[in-house]
């Protein structure tokens, strides 16, 4: 009898050790199924981070979007600034004849051989204009070239004139050389803005106070430039 009281008491015991384990087992695997739904678990926020990041890869502002375009050079913007081929930058225009008045002044001693001249444009009109190069003249009728150029004479910068300004060129007419002719006329030819290039035909310019000039080959012009001193420097010591 004691036997199977003994046997029936290790029974519950084992029951209850069974039981014991089943529920430990149960809570084990509750808190399992639990894990990571806590707010510090690094594994879980980490990946929103990632998936939120992917689409602005390559699109940051620091990047050129390529969508601009450069202003072409030589445009027709471009050319009309710089003036085309009928006015400068500014705006001012070639001077032709019909916008100026033309003269003749002798620079000798009173008694002496005339020699010296100096040509002198004046704007008459009523707008800037400008005068380039040097004035292309011829002596008399009879002229077989254009007075030679004293090339060292060059301004650098052409003279832009407003309404009653003045350009200035000297003029020596003989200078002592071979073929001496007499000649009774002036004739001045403007360049235009271009090298080489004319703005008109011959203009008589009027004599220096004598109907008569003795010229050789010698004869020399200087550039136009508006200091009439500074013209006549070139040629007054030949």
């Amino acid at each position: 009898m004691k036997a199977a009281v003994r046997t029936t008491q290790r029974n519950r015991r084992h029951r209850l050790l069974g039981a014991t384990a089943i529920v430990a087992l149960l809570a084990s695997t509750a808190c399992e199924a639990g894990a990571g739904d806590g707010p510090d678990d690094s594994t879980t926020t980490a990946r929103p981070d990632a998936t939120r990041s992917a689409p602005s890869r390559g699109t940051s502002p620091a990047e050129p979007t390529g969508t601009g375009s450069p202003t072409p050079s030589g445009s027709s913007s471009d050319t009309a600034a710089n003036g085309g081929d009928g006015a400068e930058a500014d705006g001012t225009a070639v001077c032709a004849a019909a916008d100026l008045s033309f003269a003749s002044t002798r620079q000798d001693e009173p008694g002496d051989q005339v020699r010296h001249l100096l040509l002198t444009v004046t704007n008459a009109g009523n707008k800037t204009c400008t005068v380039y190069g040097y004035p292309r003249v011829r002596l008399g009728a009879d002229a077989q070239a254009p007075v030679a150029l004293i090339k060292d004479s060059d301004p650098k910068t052409p003279a832009t004139l407003a309404p009653g300004d003045e350009a200035n060129a000297a003029l020596l007419v003989s200078g002592g050389q071979r073929d001496t002719y007499e000649a009774h006329t002036i004739g001045v030819v403007l360049q235009g803005r271009k090298p080489g290039s004319t703005a008109g035909g011959p203009v008589d310019v009027p004599m220096p106070g004598v109907d008569t000039l003795t010229v050789d080959d010698g004869g020399r012009v200087t550039y136009w430039m508006t200091p009439s001193g500074l013209a006549l420097d070139f040629i007054m010591s030949l």
